[in-house]
């Protein structure tokens, strides 16, 4: 059996598999480090991400995993003494350049939360919030974009009779899924998941990863999850990260069946973490 190599934080660089074939990069990572005061929480960091493919970014708690995800959308601008070095490169620009518009930035990068956030009115209103936010006000428009939305989100079936009743009335899993159609209505390039699935129970959990499924392609996901299954079930690429560092990096199946480091494997075999 091949020997796993070990790895030195200080010293080793990311291990990358061969790029699996996709539809080309549409972000670039390059040395990306993060520093919250003093407190340095992301280290040199370094990735491609695929348009329309499911990126999984797995490791233990508090490797870095959502503070990574967080600044793609430059979440993290709200939090005091953040610092950073690197870049992200969108379309060409870095994120983080002066001139950028962050509120335009974050319209593209669509985010769903680990627990689900639904406002407190309708699920119509919910959905066609950022549409208003912007400014529309033509019914119609509104009202196919509700439409739309609901069906990539494969709610429409489920609520379209009482589309004025409260959102906050739809269990947990239905909940999730008005988030990630209300994320879909901002028309983003992006769906950002922040373990979307931790607060709900298996059979919600399998709609999601079904609808994460679905919408593969039409949007370029990313997302968080401590769950190697559904890791493994949904993604497209993997990324390792550990204390903060992007470790090892390629295609799901290589790093759930071939992974190059010891510390991936003892990872993703549950030795650790």
């Amino acid at each position: 059996m091949e020997a796993k190599a070990q790895f030195d934080l200080d010293s080793a660089e990311t291990v990358y598999h061969p790029k699996p074939g996709g539809g080309g990069s549409i972000l670039d990572i390059d040395r990306f480090c993060l520093w919250y005061g003093r407190a340095q929480a992301l280290f040199n960091n370094t990735l491609n991400i695929e348009r329309g493919l499911v990126t999984a970014l797995i490791g233990p708690s508090g490797c870095g995993k959502s503070t990574l995800l967080r600044s793609l959308n430059r979440m993290n601008d709200l939090i005091a003494g953040l610092s950073i070095s690197g870049s992200i490169v969108f379309e060409g620009k870095n994120i983080y350049d002066p001139d950028v518009d962050v509120i335009g930035l974050r319209k593209r990068m669509g985010m769903v939360f680990q627990k689900p956030n639904p406002f407190p009115m309708s699920i119509a209103e919910n959905v066609t919030y950022p549409l208003k936010v912007d400014h529309v006000t033509d019914r119609r428009v509104l009202e196919e974009t509700l439409e739309q939305a609901l069906k990539g989100a494969a709610l429409w079936d489920e609520v379209k009779d009482r589309l004025k009743d409260s959102a906050l009335g739809l269990s947990g899993g239905q909940q999730q899924r008005l988030c990630i159609a209300r994320a879909i209505a901002a028309d983003p390039d992006f769906l950002l998941m922040d373990e979307p699935c931790s607060a709900l129970d298996p059979l919600a959990t399998t709609k999601i990863e079904d609808l994460i499924n679905e919408l593969r392609g039409r949007y370029t996901i990313i997302i968080v999850t401590h769950n190697m299954q559904q890791a493994a079930r949904v993604s497209d690429n993997t990324a390792f990260l550990y204390l903060g560092r992007l470790i090892e990096y390629g295609e799901t199946n290589a790093i759930f069946t071939r992974p190059r480091l010891k510390q991936t494997e003892d990872y993703i075999t549950g030795r650790f973490g």
